[in-house]
């Protein structure tokens, strides 16, 4: 294996720029001894069997005989893997950091492949013996997999933990952290190493544009908007891709026949930034919020919610403050604004919006709107994930309350002025049509018609 740059400064950024699902998909031995989180979040129960995901379920279908993995040419198992996974080939991104241990075979020439759908992630590395796998678990937040990408023998999803942790979590060395979902921009040569002193940023919705993407390739309709993705930066020899933006193909650039698709599509990248942000704000509520409860409350018998009624005010608040955090991301309140629309040409648009669901008018939280904000109704389809669904009680009650505040206008907040009249109204349609819980929580009938606006809220910004 080649060796990481001596410089000690160089070798901790490299480390630090764990990006997107490049760090999420750490492929190392898998380690059985108990995490950190075992000892912090004992409710949780980070090391033992993770069953609530996609993954997990897979291997149990694969264990019974009732699918069977195929493996083919040079990606091995990843195309029949993505087909029991559903995860469609659009979503393909391509990074060309080394953010992984398999820093041997990355490069802009060799970009890692990542691969993913709502709540399950896949990367294929060329000439790699192993795939790496994420999952957002239910009960346990982000959980990791690799997969031997060999022909032949016991075909097993390994879970990994420990190592994985110390980039998945920012707070691994103080303590109080969470599982997450890590993606970063930095600026890398075409070996995929960070130049000079530059640090990797953690990015999102928030993040300007210009600052996004570094170390990634982006396919799409070109913009005229610069960004960090597709520089070509060799040592010693810029090229005449050093400056970055948006393509429509790769020609030039790669040869791309080894992978499923020749594409790093633009509006897949913001989805996964902003779908990674949201599950790690819910992996963190539902963290704190059980193990603030289960330290308060002097009853192990005690429901969730009479758990929560019980707790001391300052508990209360802490969790209503991480609520908030949760609402105001979900509804996109600092989300930048794009200068130009942003177009992909994969296809994933499409099939993502089909994903559905609508109301009775077609309308849907997938919808996007790629002009100045990724979707038309600006409210996260997260809302309709297990993740989000397995959050305790009186969590969701609480999200489902200030959500009908505002959507229905009773909540003129500055920091939701950028709502319209009729983005609300919208949404709130939506929403009740959509989400039975979230109608029965608000006292909302399906299909009534919503609190009539004041046409006072302040227009979109």
């Amino acid at each position: 294996m080649r060796a990481f740059p001596q410089s000690p400064l160089r070798l901790s950024l490299i480390i630090a720029a764990v990006s997107a699902l490049a760090a999420i998909l750490l492929p190392m031995i898998g380690r059985t001894e108990p995490t950190r989180y075992d000892t912090e979040y004992p409710t949780i129960g980070y090391g033992g069997k993770a069953q609530h995901n996609d993954i997990e379920r897979l291997q149990d279908r694969l264990d019974r005989g009732e699918v069977k993995l195929e493996f083919r040419g040079q990606r091995g198992y990843l195309d029949s893997l993505l087909k029991l996974l559903d995860i469609d080939p659009s979503s393909q991104v391509l990074v060309y950091s080394k953010t992984s241990l398999q820093v041997d075979h990355i490069s802009a020439a060799t970009p890692r492949a990542i691969y993913f759908n709502d709540d399950t992630y896949v990367a294929w590395v060329q000439n790699s013996q192993s795939l790496e796998l994420a999952a957002m678990d239910d009960n346990l937040g982000p959980v990791f997999y690799t997969l031997h990408n060999v022909q032949g023998g016991n075909v097993a999803f390994d879970r990994q933990s420990s190592r994985c942790l110390t980039c998945h979590d920012r707070f691994a060395m103080s303590g109080g952290g969470v599982p997450q979902f890590l993606l970063d921009s930095a600026v890398v040569d075409t070996d995929g190493i960070v130049i000079g002193d530059t640090a990797p940023v953690e990015t999102d919705d928030k993040t300007p544009l210009d600052q996004r993407w570094g170390g990634w390739y982006v396919t799409g309709i070109p913009d005229g908007l610069k960004h960090l993705g597709n520089m070509q930066i060799r040592r010693g020899a810029p090229s005449a891709h050093a400056s970055g933006g948006t393509l429509r193909n790769l020609d030039g650039l790669l040869d791309t026949t080894p992978y499923v698709r020749g594409s790093s599509d633009v509006v897949a990248l913001l989805v996964l930034e902003h779908q990674l942000l949201v599950k790690n704000l819910i992996t963190r509520l539902n963290y704190k919020a059980r193990t603030w409860l289960a330290d308060s409350s002097k009853s192990a018998a005690r429901s969730e919610d009479q758990a929560y009624a019980a707790a001391s005010p300052q508990t209360q608040k802490r969790i209503r403050g991480m609520v908030e955090q949760l609402v105001q991301t979900m509804l996109f309140t600092d989300a930048v604004t794009y200068p130009n629309p942003l177009l992909g040409t994969s296809g994933y648009d499409k099939w993502f919006a089909s994903q559905g669901p609508r109301d009775a008018k077609g309308r849907s939280l997938r919808e996007f709107d790629l002009h100045t904000r990724l979707f038309k109704y600006p409210l996260s389809y997260v809302i309709y994930s297990d993740a989000f669904n397995a959050l305790p009680s009186y969590v969701k009650s609480q999200v489902y309350q200030r959500l009908h505040e505002i959507l229905s206008g009773e909540d003129h907040s500055a920091v939701y002025s950028r709502l319209t009249v009729d983005q609300r109204k919208s949404i709130l349609d939506i929403l009740t049509a959509t989400k039975s819980d979230f109608a029965s929580a608000t006292r909302l009938a399906a299909g009534s018609t919503p609190t009539r606006l004041a046409q006072s809220t302040p227009p979109s910004g």
